[in-house]
């Protein structure tokens, strides 16, 4: 490094200020964990559930329990990838928040409505599209993956 770069006030002086996060990438990342937790939680009730009671269908049963797992390592890959600060994030956390507010309107309406489950599942999705589009955590999550090499 040249003397001329050691003094220049664009360039962090501290290592780490190249890596911190900002806070609202904080924010995202533990309602994202939370809803990482909510999802493995309610994968390990499936699997208990299949061992110790008897459902009415095995199919059904496992294709749901199936279901939940997929979608809780599709969201440990957007925890991961989001803490890794990858631009690919975005796009997976909409698509997840856009389910999990489908869900929550079906959880207002209908025979069986349970306005809190509804709440509980729309609140935190809105909450995490507003962070994902706010100018701090678009610019901590602007990481691209490097291009393969190529070959001739």
């Amino acid at each position: 490094m040249s003397r001329a770069a050691e003094n220049d006030p664009a360039e962090p002086t501290d290592p780490s200020a190249a890596t911190r996060r900002p806070p609202l990438l904080w924010v995202l990342l533990v309602l994202l964990v939370g809803e990482l937790v909510v999802v493995g939680g309610a994968a390990a009730y499936l699997l208990i559930e299949l061992v110790v009671a008897t459902p009415s269908s095995y199919p059904s049963a496992v294709a749901v329990l199936v279901l939940t797992l997929m979608a809780a390592a599709w969201l440990g890959s957007i925890v991961v990838g989001a803490f890794r600060g990858r631009a690919w994030i975005r796009g997976a956390a909409i698509v997840w928040q856009v389910l999990q507010v489908a869900v929550g309107v079906g959880s207002l309406q209908g025979t069986f409505a349970n306005p809190t489950v509804g709440l509980w599942l729309i609140v935190p999705a809105v909450l995490v599209v507003v962070l994902l589009i706010t100018p701090s955590v678009t610019a901590a999550t602007a990481a691209r993956d490097e291009a393969p090499p190529r070959t001739y």
